[in-house]
């Protein structure tokens, strides 16, 4: 790779760095907000809720495919979150 190359590359790296920062902030934000959702389950089968996965994926695609975001990319990104927050939310369920 050339020197103005590999210079470039490193700006870019710097800005997906900031970018990765603000992403995890948003993701604490998104993470206390689950929280307070689960708060408010008082069964464990409350956790999944099929239509509304199915409602987020399919409004997600339209605005991937209205931002010109490939929705391959997105789809995948939001089903590995929502089963990250069903597994959090599996794994910090309180029976009341």
């Amino acid at each position: 790779m050339s020197p103005d190359k590999k210079k470039k590359l490193n700006i870019l790296r710097k800005k997906l760095d900031l970018l990765d920062n603000k992403l995890i902030k948003l993701i604490r934000i998104r993470t206390n907000i689950v929280k307070d959702v689960l708060k408010l389950k008082t069964h464990k089968n409350e956790i999944v809720d099929k239509k509304r996965i199915s409602t987020i994926l399919k409004n997600i695609k339209e605005k991937s495919i209205k931002n010109k975001i490939d929705p391959k990319i997105t789809n995948r990104i939001w089903k590995n979150m929502i089963m990250s927050y069903i597994d959090f939310e599996r794994r910090n369920f309180k029976k009341k």
